[in-house]
């Protein structure tokens, strides 16, 4: 038993080191992400070096915020806790209003607390990295029968829900997101917010919006997580209670 030991465990982390690099293999395997990689790498890489952060130990969180129309890249090493900002993208077109998603066919981006459940190179919309919409929360607040899906991040500048960037800002991100699935990270968290939630436009919104009750209290929710990632910057642990509220920890 003692001699064959050794040889389980060296198969066991083959095994797992090849599981790993297998998806970034897989990724290099399509036109897209290879064009991507030899357009996009050495701009990311120096983004992150002046940050601290090696290509192989990154780790990412992105945080959207709708009308602002921008996306923030937030980016640590592996090991590390808190994240950093690297970068601010502008989303190039918008589709709906204000407010969470709660139906198919609403032309609303969600609101809430998500993450990357899907790389897609051969994307309609040039690359896209999908959302875990509808999340448990989504299922509870909507009364609706269809929910809706397919929520993604992509290129071509064209949206129904989702949030489009331009081709080469797409690059940019998908590669981001790529090399920290490949760094281990299984779930990348994605939050999207209805606007930069600081007290003043939270005041201000509260106002505009102080005829729907319901939507200031979910907002009212929500901020207590943009607040703590705002303060903390670190990934949010939450659960969701019986109303569909998130419940920070």
């Amino acid at each position: 038993m003692r001699k064959i030991l050794p040889i389980v465990l060296l198969s066991f982390f083959m095994q797992s080191s090849s599981a790993q690099l297998d998806f970034l293999t897989a990724q290099k395997k399509h036109t897209r992400v290879q064009t991507t990689i030899n357009e996009k790498e050495q701009v990311i890489s120096k983004v992150l070096n002046d940050n601290g952060i090696k290509l192989s130990e990154l780790n990412i969180l992105i945080a959207s915020y709708k009308n602002e129309s921008e996306v923030d890249i937030f980016a640590k090493k592996n090991n590390d806790i808190s994240y950093t900002k690297i970068a601010t993208y502008n989303v190039c077109k918008k589709s709906g209003v204000l407010g969470p998603k709660r139906m198919q066919g609403d032309y609303q981006v969600p609101e809430g607390f998500y993450f990357i459940d899907r790389f897609n190179p051969k994307s309609s919309y040039y690359l896209s990295l999908g959302i875990n919409y509808p999340n448990p929360s989504d299922k509870i607040k909507s009364n609706a029968s269809n929910l809706g899906g397919d929520i993604f991040i992509h290129g071509d500048c064209v949206t129904i829900g989702c949030l489009p960037m331009t081709d080469n800002k797409m690059k940019e991100i998908y590669l981001y997101a790529i090399n920290a699935k490949q760094n281990g990270q299984e779930q990348i968290p994605f939050y999207i917010f209805p606007f930069r939630m600081t007290d003043k436009n939270f005041n201000k919104f509260k106002k505009e919006y102080s005829n729907k009750n319901e939507l200031v209290k979910f907002w009212t929710n929500i901020k207590q997580g943009y607040d703590m990632f705002d303060n903390e910057k670190k990934e949010l642990t939450f659960s969701i209670n019986e109303a569909g509220d998130y419940v920070f920890e």
